[in-house]
């Protein structure tokens, strides 16, 4: 079947429809008796940057890593990139892998090696190259990213939460991938640092094609980079779709979360509550 590139890496079939770059069907997830995930469908469209959503503990990143490998599901298949993964072989899987990039919540780089060590590790796995290449594929993820050959030689340890991030990602473009996972990307980090990561994230989708699946609490950021949301509850998603379709639902966790008190719609500064009628 033909398909026809657009902007921004998003592609559409000659029918119309949206490319599918991960499919989760029936994912049924649990730990001893209790079940995370209870026959859980989701899509992920090539080129789009997905706000996955849900209460805290709901599974959300339990779904994230069981699509890497990295948590095992009792039932439900997956597809990425229309690879099966579980009946593909090593050489296939890998080949998958060195598709996708992780930003794991904090960051999760290796406290004993620097840097430029930290970024060069997923490299050195899959490929071979001199170290001269290494170390300027090094500096030139890190300028991706917004930071220089300066933090090179610096440990985790010597960076703050921010440079964490921006490493972690920096790590995770390493290998020029085609999908991004973030879990909980701006969590930790104060609203201009958050916003401006929430930049960082928009622009490399945009210049990169990059597809991105985004775990997140951020409302600021599920209304200014999501193109689209999926939400979970009850181990099921139970709705998908742009931010307008979140505002509408009459769910009532969905008006809850995007309609309360802390949400934008629900928000009124300290003593300028609306009153019908009345313009503050």
């Amino acid at each position: 079947m033909a398909i026809a590139p657009h902007m921004n890496g998003k592609k559409e079939f000659a029918n119309g429809q949206r490319e599918v770059v991960i499919e989760a069907r029936d994912i049924v997830v649990g730990f001893g008796n209790h079940i995370v995930l209870n026959h859980t469908d989701l899509d992920v469209y090539r080129g789009e940057i997905l706000g996955f959503v849900g209460g805290s503990g709901s599974g959300k990143s339990v779904l994230m890593r069981t699509i890497i490998g990295l948590i095992h599901k009792r039932a439900g298949s997956i597809k990425v990139f229309g690879v099966d993964m579980d009946k593909a072989c090593d050489l296939e899987r890998r080949a998958v892998e060195r598709r996708w990039g992780v930003l794991f919540q904090q960051g999760a780089l290796f406290s004993s090696l620097t840097v430029m060590e930290n970024l060069q590790f997923p490299v050195r796995e899959y490929l071979k190259l001199s170290q001269r290449l290494l170390d300027d594929l090094a500096v030139a993820k890190l300028e991706m990213v917004g930071l220089d050959a300066s933090v090179c030689s610096k440990f985790p340890s010597e960076l703050s939460g921010g440079m964490t991030k921006r490493v972690a990602l920096a790590r995770a473009l390493a290998l020029d991938p085609e999908i991004v996972f973030l879990d909980e990307p701006t969590s930790g980090l104060d609203p201009i640092g958050a916003g401006d990561f929430d930049t960082l994230i928009a622009t490399l989708q945009r210049t990169l094609g990059l597809t991105v699946y985004m775990v997140t609490h951020d409302l600021d950021s599920l209304h200014t980079v999501c193109d689209r949301i999926a939400v979970l509850a009850e181990g099921k998603v139970i709705a998908a779709g742009p931010m307008e379709t979140m505002l509408k639902s009459e769910h009532p966790w969905l008006k809850s979360y995007f309609r309360g008190k802390r949400s934008r719609a629900g928000y009124q500064p300290q003593g300028k509550a609306m009153t019908p009628g009345v313009t503050v």
